[in-house]
């Protein structure tokens, strides 16, 4: 794909792609509008994306190593278990994006961002100007927590009913104050983010919003609580002491609105922060799984292939037609597992077939000691974008463990169909059933690491003897056509 049909792309799709699984490295995206773009499980190595807007992007298992991010925007950016080394991220706006189990960039030795993010705990735990600014809030917190002491103690001592209902109307104003400058800041955070990219516009739109809120608030509560009061009182010569003017008020309710959005926006910039050895241990843990979901997908068991090849030299004499259809037959197993271009993904049509000529290399072996079936109950499964690799090594230990451990024919069968919102994956055999403690050799288990890594607990691989011997995969509906890794992206 080249540049021009990227932005022809984008024009076509409101701005909104998807480009899963793609080889992209070195592409151009530099200043195009990519918000809310699908680029997961993509090779986008040394991709560069300068100045380029990637709000709400998904750029989920990545592969970001030396990508230039310089002055991006982003926003809410979806950038967990990508690897990023070397990835340039100065000048850019991470604000609310999620670096979980990525790999690091080359300016940090512990965050994948080049600046410590500046939060109020970085602040207060610093020398100088950390001391003063706790000091100062401290003083604050304590001084309006003994205000509220004070006014609630005169309300249950004062005799004077007038001044009881004065005090009560202060505390009742100054509590709804503070609440609705919080819940506005708060409510406002998300519109604020999107709207304004500098950090003094937002600061300035949220104080003239508290003041217009100010006014309403405290208008509307005068006259609905403390004018009966204040009017009385009034009445009374040297009763009520002058007070501060109107703006003064109005400066504490910017002050508490301002440092809300101040903690709030640093709030969504915070990443879990985890030590060197942590990180280190959770990224090979990820670099293991994704090891292992590599070598399953590049291994021929040596076993099958020395197999295959007797089996061939056996035949070359015997029945030359029957040794050209299993050459063949091996040629086309083997031109897909080593065809595929690193792609994760494969659709479930292409899956059955690779495991029909696993089966049919098999069944030259085996002779009449092999039958199989391989049925799909609705068509329009067979469009659905799976994991490559996740039938064929449960086939093969079907064969291993189940079919060549009996004397007379054995049968596998494969079923696929839809059930109660799941997609299930069987494979049936005839042979000795499974013993109770087996737990699955390295084939099972990395079909478990990979299900786990792409579905999370929407997954699950099941070894059963009752009714019949099978293994079940089940994947939830939904999670497969939201996790799907199409040859071409959508139009």
């Amino acid at each position: 794909m080249t540049r021009e049909q990227l932005i022809g792309t984008i024009g076509r799709n409101g701005k909104r792609i998807q480009l899963r699984g793609s080889d992209l490295s070195k592409f151009d995206f530099s200043g195009l509008d990519l918000t809310g773009a699908d680029l997961s499980f993509s090779d986008l190595g040394r991709a560069n994306f300068r100045g380029a807007i990637l709000r709400n992007a998904n750029l989920s298992f990545a592969n970001l190593n030396g990508a230039d991010f310089t002055d991006a925007d982003l926003f809410e950016a979806n950038f967990n278990f990508s690897g990023m080394e070397d990835a340039q991220l100065t000048g850019a706006n991470v604000e609310g994006a999620s670096f979980n189990f990525s790999g690091r960039s080359k300016y940090r030795p512990d965050s994948l961002l080049k600046p410590e993010p500046i939060t109020l705990t970085n602040i207060l735990q610093k020398p100088g100007w950390g001391a003063l600014i706790g000091a100062f809030l401290g003083a604050l917190l304590v001084y309006g927590c003994n205000a509220i002491i004070f006014f609630s103690n005169l309300i249950l001592t004062v005799k004077d009913p007038l001044m009881a209902g004065l005090y009560q109307f202060l505390i009742i104003q100054n509590m709804v104050d503070g609440s609705v400058s919080f819940l506005i800041t708060w409510s406002l955070l998300g519109w604020l983010s999107r709207q304004f990219k500098s950090m003094w516009q937002r600061h300035l739109v949220i104080s003239f919003i508290i003041m217009i809120s100010y006014f309403i608030i405290n208008q509307s509560l005068y006259l609905t609580l403390g004018k009966p009061f204040i009017d009385e009182l009034l009445k009374r010569p040297n009763t009520i002491e002058p007070t501060a003017a109107w703006y003064i008020y109005v400066l504490g309710d910017l002050l508490i609105a301002n440092i809300f959005l101040y903690v709030l926006q640093q709030g969504q910039q915070l990443t879990r922060k985890l030590s060197d050895q942590e990180f280190q241990l959770l990224n090979l843990e990820k670099l293991k799984t994704r090891a292992e979901l590599d070598a399953l997908q590049a291994k021929i068991n040596p076993h099958f292939l020395y197999n295959a090849l007797n089996s061939i030299a056996s035949l070359v004499h015997d029945d030359p037609d029957k040794a050209e259809e299993m050459t063949l037959l091996l040629s086309k197993l083997f031109r897909y597992s080593t065809g595929r271009d690193g792609e994760l993904f494969a659709s479930l049509a292409d899956e059955l077939e690779m495991v029909r000529t696993y089966l049919q290399v098999e069944q030259v072996r085996f002779g009449n000691r092999l039958t199989f079936s391989v049925e799909i109950s609705d068509p329009s499964l067979s469009e659905l974008h799976l994991p490559q690799f996740l039938l064929q090594p449960i086939v093969e230990n079907a064969i291993k463990h189940g079919i060549a451990k009996r004397a007379d024919s054995g049968r596998i069968d494969v079923r696929i169909y839809e059930k109660s919102g799941e997609l299930h994956l069987c494979v049936h055999d005839n042979g000795p059933a499974f013993p109770d403690d087996m737990g699955g050799g390295y084939g099972l288990r990395s079909i478990q690491d990979k299900l786990k890594l792409l579905y999370g607990d929407d997954a699950r691989v099941e070894l059963q003897n009752w009714p019949l011997k099978q293994v079940l995969i089940s994947i939830l509906m939904t999670k497969i056509r939201a996790v799907k890794d199409p040859a071409t992206p959508d139009a």
